[in-house]
């Protein structure tokens, strides 16, 4: 706020003269200038320096394209080992006549038989005289070229009766063991290896007969 210098009365900021003498005011009463604005500079201001790219994004490009393929090789995977499957399960027929069975596959034909009779009939070993066929363990199996056949029996004799009788049958067996109460004979040659176990069962025993064999090839001409 200035003041005349001649009556005193204040004057508003600006004024050159008082509103009530008419004097003129004094430079020196006006109220000081404000700050001078800062000169405004023309130079342009430098652009900012963009930071360099980051190494971090390569790396996770790699890895998202090497994951990429390994799930790629995957489905391919599944869907190979899929229609593989499909083409052998339309490929597969199943037949079935009482307990024989008959399975053909691209890989060959599976035939088996939960027939006791069928079972010892099929063994290609001598059954003891007088033993009895057992329904149970009885199986007969062809795979390709490979004929299985098992079959369980049992006599009123003992375990040392019944073994002397297929040590006499198989007296070129390559393991014998024996004893009291079990006896296991085991033959093998070219086309087949037989499994004979007796064992103590009361006073009489029981036997398994296992024959695994190669199935002669009958497109072959039989030489006399």
């Amino acid at each position: 706020m200035a003041f005349c210098n001649k009556c005193g009365a204040s004057v508003d900021a600006g004024v050159r003269f008082c509103n009530k003498c008419g004097a003129p005011i004094l430079a020196s009463t006006l109220p000081p200038a404000g700050p001078a604005a800062p000169a405004t500079s023309t130079t342009p201001a430098a652009s900012p320096v963009p930071p360099p790219p980051s190494q971090g994004g390569g790396a996770l490009k790699v890895i998202l394209i090497v994951v990429g393929v390994i799930v790629l090789i995957g489905i391919l995977g599944v869907a190979t080992v899929g229609f593989f499957a499909w083409r052998v399960a339309r490929s597969t027929h199943v037949r079935q006549e009482g307990d024989h069975v008959k399975v053909e596959t691209p890989f060959g034909t599976v035939e088996s038989t939960k027939d006791p009779e069928e079972a010892a009939r099929n063994l290609g070993v001598e059954v003891y005289p007088g033993a009895r066929v057992l329904k149970e363990g009885a199986a007969s199996a062809t795979f390709g070229a490979i004929h299985t056949t098992a079959a369980n029996f049992e006599s009123d004799d003992s375990v040392e009766k019944v073994c002397e009788f297929y040590r006499a049958k198989f007296p070129g067996a390559m393991a014998t063991t024996s004893d009291q109460h079990h006896c296991t004979i085991v033959s093998n040659d070219k086309k087949n290896m037989i499994t004979i176990t007796i064992e103590a069962d009361g006073s009489g025993s029981k036997i398994h007969i296992a024959n695994v064999t190669g199935k002669p090839d009958s497109t072959k001409p039989s030489s006399d």
